[in-house]
């Protein structure tokens, strides 16, 4: 089973996928929401803390997480996110879970054949590529179930 997450320091998409015979089938997928007007540290906690219910549910065997960028307008918003991703990455290693990262390119490009393509070019290909009824919402859903296919094709390919 593949885990993909989209950090956010108010909204963290998740997205569980199950891969066999080179398809993949959702599990589950949702958003951790926490509180704007908490602190740093509480909002972190409440990002880990979700993720070891989920871990601890669900057998994982890889959690895919999106690669830093180095061209934030604002180098604050990169030390921020690493704070998430930080976090994110300690619930995995709790589990002994591996994490895989992607650059968003990277992501695009498996998921729609184009790196720059956009979010709701995204949910469109998520939507018909897990044949779902209606488009995952938020973006962040979609984000993260396109990191779980994204490594679902790599392995694919590893393996043919």
């Amino acid at each position: 089973m593949l885990l993909g997450v989209d950090p956010g320091l108010v909204v963290t998409g998740y997205g569980l996928i199950n891969l066999a015979d080179g398809r993949c089938s959702l599990i589950e997928a949702g958003v951790i929401r926490v509180k704007r007007e908490e602190d740093l540290p509480m909002r972190l906690k409440g990002i880990y803390d979700r993720l070891q219910e989920i871990l601890e549910i669900h057998p994982v065997d890889f959690l895919i997480i999106e690669d830093l960028y180095s061209k934030y307008t604002s180098p604050k918003t990169a030390i921020l996110m690493g704070h998430a991703r930080g976090v994110i990455c300690l619930a995995a290693a709790n589990w002994g879970v591996p994490v895989i990262g992607y650059t968003a390119t990277q992501v695009k490009s498996a998921i729609t054949g184009v790196g720059r393509a956009s979010k709701f070019q995204i949910q469109r290909m998520i939507q018909k590529l897990l044949d779902l009824s209606s488009l995952p919402e938020p973006s962040d859903v979609a984000d993260a179930l396109a990191l779980t296919i994204a490594h679902a094709h790599t392995i694919e390919k590893k393996v043919h």
